[in-house]
């Protein structure tokens, strides 16, 4: 496949390119050329109004239903999904049915994206069946292809499992993955404990439930050593207890939600459940001091936290609905208006060096593994907007800044419409 696109302004600070506009000629899944007014040479001709071209976007944590949920999303349509948000890799998460805690598992789903243009890189889940009792199979998972090991959005109470699985996978340099949520403190809790929650009259999770579980796994991690990721933090104080941990030279990385940026717990005022995610959302300072945790550098990577659930456990009573919103389509347009861009992109990518997935700055000789994009126009998402076989998005009605175009990967390229 030979790909020559005109006139891209390159947004990558590892390229020598950076912040320069230029033709990008691309043959064979690799970038040939980088220059000014190339010659076509029998290429197809890509040429789109005020385009941005980053390395390959990644995102660290998508469910997508298959095997067993395939009515809320498959494997397939994920994938085109996710590239055309701009989406070169997703790691999926193994909430499944039956869950992904097996070297079968890994290896069916792996064989469901094969010849895709985003590349799929499964998380096998920590404990059989994700029950926090047993260790799953990790090394049999890691040697299949698994990136990393958690449970999707449980937090582990058991503290010497922990312990013993970060202990465990430092003989095969891998990555767990703890999510933090202390389930006795957060009881029956179905949104952010304050003002939102007290006005409305539903029962809150206090933020202390997400920081607590936090500190005990940070003990945990300077006690064993080995390299921890702990995914969607919401709170103020996370993000201190995060800054505190790295600055020790503590192995751990944690991300945010694009939701936990962009909203807050006032949006539950109409008691949408759209707006029902896990961690729930928190209060405009929260929101405030995630944003200040990407500027610093504290938080690593942004994640869409995408989450198909179908119509009959969203349309419902708020306490009894599903937790989860998809994110994909809406995440760059999303964080555009309330990131700079440089920024954006940085958080979209860094994610690889984590989760140990290939990086390649954008230059001569490298692979093409390439986003791209606007920052040009406003629009509002709405449901046409919506290419995931499910519909519950936070972002419906919401203002976006910019738009993706599409992404190259694998010699194969996907733009929308």
């Amino acid at each position: 496949m030979k790909i020559l696109l005109r006139a891209a302004t390159i947004i990558d600070s590892k390229s020598p390119f950076h912040n320069q506009t230029m033709d990008i000629l691309i043959h064979d899944g690799y970038i040939k050329k980088i220059g000014i007014e190339l010659s076509t040479d029998e290429a197809q001709e890509i040429q789109l109004p005020q385009l941005q071209v980053s390395s390959g976007w990644f995102d660290s944590s998508v469910s997508l239903g298959e095997p067993g949920f395939e009515d809320r999303e498959t494997i397939s349509n994920g994938l085109i999904v996710a590239a055309k948000s701009g989406f070169t890799a997703i790691a999926l998460q193994p909430n499944s049915h039956p869950v992904i805690d097996n070297q079968g598992q890994i290896n069916f789903v792996l064989n469901k994206a094969q010849q895709t243009v985003t590349k799929l890189y499964p998380i096998g889940a920590l404990t059989v069946g994700s029950e926090g009792k047993d260790m799953a199979e990790l090394f049999d998972m890691k040697k299949a292809g698994a990136i990393a090991f958690g449970d999707y959005n449980k937090s582990l109470d058991n503290a010497n499992l922990l312990k013993i699985a970060l202990q465990y996978v430092q003989d095969f340099d891998g990555l767990v993955i703890a999510f933090a949520q202390d389930e006795k403190i957060k009881g029956n809790g179905v949104a952010n404990e304050g003002l939102a929650s007290t006005r409305l009259g539903l029962k809150g999770i206090p933020a202390l439930a997400e920081e607590l579980q936090i500190a005990r796994n940070l003990f945990l991690l300077e006690y064993t050593g080995g390299k921890l990721h702990i995914p969607t933090i919401s709170t103020q104080k996370s993000v201190a207890l995060l800054k505190e941990a790295k600055a020790k030279g503590l192995q751990v990385s944690c991300s945010v939600s694009v939701h936990h940026l962009v909203l807050n717990e006032d949006q539950l005022d109409g008691f949408d459940t759209r707006y029902k995610v896990t961690p729930p959302l928190r209060s405009e300072s929260d929101r405030k001091a995630l944003l200040e945790g990407i500027l610093d550098g504290t938080i690593d990577m942004i994640t869409t936290d995408h989450n198909p659930i179908d119509i009959e456990h969203k349309k419902m009573e708020f306490d009894g609905a599903k937790n989860g919103t998809i994110g994909l389509e809406s995440a760059f347009g999303a964080l555009s208006t309330v990131l700079p861009t440089a920024v954006i992109i940085e958080k979209l990518t860094a994610g690889k060096i984590t989760f140990g997935i290939p990086s390649h700055s954008i230059n001569e000789g490298e692979p093409a593994n390439l986003t791209l994009f606007t920052t040009e126009g406003e629009s509002v998402f709405t449901k046409e907007n919506i290419l995931t076989k499910s519909k519950n998005s936070a972002f419906l009605g919401q203002k976006l800044q910019g738009k993706v175009y599409g992404c190259i990967n694998q010699d194969q390229m996907i733009l929308n419409q």
